[in-house]
């Protein structure tokens, strides 16, 4: 008799663990498990326009409680992508919201536009904040752009439009507003921290990029803050991520105001944490007698 299900836009997913984009890639035998059929949606590996072969080595190095990565979202193209691996993701069954990155407004838009031709999407994730690709300015640091580029995929898709934004930032509320305003249906918050480490003996960098992202446990308390900060601001819902290892982890982003979590980095850790986060939700909705996750989500003492 519990309901776990929940909304984005005018799409119901079957509950509210998701993984991030960039930890389960393309590829079919990452999705061959039974098991992953519980998952409330699949966000596969960002895609642009065109292949991109990524970022030089040394692509990731680890750090205490979390890892740099600077993959530079190497991927096969948006074409691609449609042709070949989206078809055997729909066999999971499970919702699938696509990650699309490009280096304009319009790239945006045409990549959006190109995926209406595939039917049952659960909804589009636009990674306005990847510190890999976008040099000059991520776009999530604007918040005019980010409207713009909101404005422009809104007009064009079919399907329901999340802003994935960038913690760097002075404050992500204003963004979040700003990517509301513009008609994003939800917020993906957040992605990596830009980062260094540096190998002292040879005083160079341990990544090939110079600087990457920085994720796992050690960011999770200011992206907990961060989605609590801006769910009070905010009437669309949160896909709450950023050092989600465990249920606990999980249930801190839904008591701040998410809608939904991701899994990221702790994947690469243990590939069933994302169902064990799953497992853990449902123990504790029923051990404190709560009958549908809205009584969860957004339920902070303040």
């Amino acid at each position: 008799m519990m309901n776990i299900s929940v909304k984005i836009g005018e799409t119901v997913f079957p509950n509210p663990v998701t993984v991030a984009s960039g930890t389960f890639g393309h590829s079919e035998e990452m999705y061959r498990s039974p098991e992953v059929r519980c998952l409330g949606a699949i966000t596969p590996k960002t895609v642009t326009l065109h292949p991109q072969q990524g970022n030089p080595p040394r692509r990731i190095c680890e750090t205490p409680a979390g890892m740099i990565n600077a993959i530079g979202i190497e991927n096969p193209g948006i074409d691609i992508f449609i042709a070949e691996k989206l078809p055997k993701l729909r066999k999971t069954g499970v919702p699938l919201i696509v990650s699309i990155s490009a280096h304009s407004a319009d790239d945006f838009a045409l990549m959006a536009e190109k995926l209406n031709v595939v039917s049952g999407l659960a909804a589009i994730e636009l990674n306005l904040s990847c510190p890999n690709l976008q040099k000059k300015m991520l776009v999530a640091q604007d918040a005019q752009a980010t409207a713009g580029v909101i404005r422009g995929v809104k007009a064009v898709t079919r399907y329901p439009v999340i802003a994935k934004l960038s913690p760097n930032v002075t404050s992500i509320v204003d963004i979040a507003l700003a990517a509301e305003a513009a008609g994003a249906d939800a917020l993906s918050m957040v992605n990596t921290f830009t980062a260094m480490a540096i190998d002292v003996k040879r005083r160079r960098s341990k990544i090939g990029n110079f600087t990457g992202g920085l994720s796992g446990p050690a960011i999770r308390p200011i992206a907990v803050r961060m989605v609590c900060e801006t769910a009070a601001r905010v009437k669309v819902p949160i896909i709450g991520m950023g050092g989600v290892t465990c249920s606990q982890d999980a249930l801190e982003f839904l008591i701040a105001g998410a809608t939904m979590v991701a899994v990221g980095t702790y994947n690469f850790v243990n590939p069933r944490a994302p169902l064990e986060v799953l497992e853990g939700i449902r123990a504790y909705m029923q051990e404190n007698r709560m009958t549908d996750i809205r009584e969860l989500i957004g339920s902070i003492a303040r």
